[in-house]
């Protein structure tokens, strides 16, 4: 019986994180778009980095 309820209590916290994720990702696709309109170099970076992350992470939570 503890077993279902820590799954259950899993599934519901990765439901959250994707959630939050999902926000992240729209975030940093916003950001991105300015750094592109501003030809800014550092800005595009950093975004992309964030992307790559958010999209990792995305993954795993998506196999589970």
């Amino acid at each position: 019986m503890k077993q279902v309820v820590n799954a259950y209590r899993r599934k519901n916290l990765d439901k959250q994180r994707l959630a939050v994720l999902r926000l992240e990702l729209n975030y940093e696709l916003a950001v991105l778009y300015d750094a592109l309109q501003e030809e800014n170099e550092d800005k595009k970076t950093k975004a992309k980095r964030k992307l790559t992350r958010i999209r990792e992470e995305l993954i795993k939570l998506e196999a589970l």
